[in-house]
């Protein structure tokens, strides 16, 4: 039967396609401008105002899950907002007791407007009437990142860590935001691009891998993707995480490389599980 464990995993997976983790060799991209985003004007200001919806389904069923993903302008100058929430709706909603998840992420602009750094971080997951919270602060001046983790119960639990010289700890929709500026590298066809974040369950940076010119001429004739498809990648991750025979991601980005659509293969007991972009707003500064 539908888990809610699962449904977590779509949630927050299938928006997300280019920040979800892999297992690849490590190949470093050069530092670089992104080419499709206007330098004219600094990072946050390229996405303010976007939003994008995408709904979710598999088998016969059209809309399983809905999610949303916005970035907003701050409370201070040269601060940023960005958040995904996502929930189960109808029957998978019914069965999942219509299970929400948000994360939430705050964020400034350094190195004069060409970088997002995370300052905090939560994490939501309402499950009918109960809930649990987890917060990250990241306090670059003393190289602290604090953790408060909210239980079902109502305890809560602080943790502080030291956050390594040279390190660079942001959460993963800051770093969507800079990989799509092209902090890491100006991105292209057959590239492969190591993203750092916060250290979690073992994973300390994303790599995100673009599907060759000539694959994804081969995977066109095949099959036509949505309008505005422009790359094509392909995510390999634990056929376990994804409950999945191969623990294979695929999708489409558009040109402004934020995902038009994502499939994860032969999940178990559900087959193809799709996400797909209903509608894509930005607001005009």
């Amino acid at each position: 039967m539908l888990t809610r464990r699962y449904f977590l995993r779509v949630l927050a997976g299938l928006p997300l396609l280019p920040m979800l983790p892999f297992s690849a060799p490590e190949v470093r991209a050069e530092d670089g401008g992104h080419p499709r985003v206007s330098t004219k004007v600094t990072i946050g200001e390229a996405f303010a105002g976007e939003e994008m919806q995408y709904d979710i389904a598999f088998w016969f069923l059209k809309k399983v899950a809905a999610a949303k993903m916005t970035f907003t302008r701050g409370p201070e100058k040269g601060q940023y907002v960005a958040a995904l929430h996502g929930e189960t709706i109808g029957l998978a909603g019914f069965v999942t007791r219509y299970r929400r998840d948000t994360y939430r992420a705050v964020m400034e602009e350094v190195e004069g407007g060409r970088r997002l750094r995370s300052l905090s971080f939560e994490e939501q997951v309402r499950v009918g009437d109960t809930s649990r919270r987890n917060t990250h602060i990241f306090d670059h001046k003393n190289r602290k990142w604090i953790g408060h983790s909210v239980r079902k119960s109502g305890a809560v639990r602080t943790r502080e860590r030291d956050i390594p010289a040279g390190q660079d700890y942001n959460d993963f929709l800051t770093a969507s935001y800079n990989f799509r500026y092209g902090v890491y590298g100006a991105v292209d066809r057959g590239g492969m691009y190591r993203v750092p974040v916060f250290p979690k369950k073992g994973v300390t940076y994303y790599d995100v891998k673009i599907t060759s010119q000539a694959e994804e001429d081969r995977l066109r004739e095949r099959s036509a993707p949505s309008r505005g498809s422009e790359y094509h990648i392909e995510l390999a991750m634990d056929p376990e995480v994804l409950q999945s025979k191969k623990g294979l991601i695929k999708g489409w980005l558009t040109a402004e490389l934020y995902p038009v659509e994502g499939i994860i293969e032969d999940v178990f007991l559900f087959g193809d599980v799709r996400g797909t972009l209903l509608k894509r707003t930005k607001q005009q500064r």
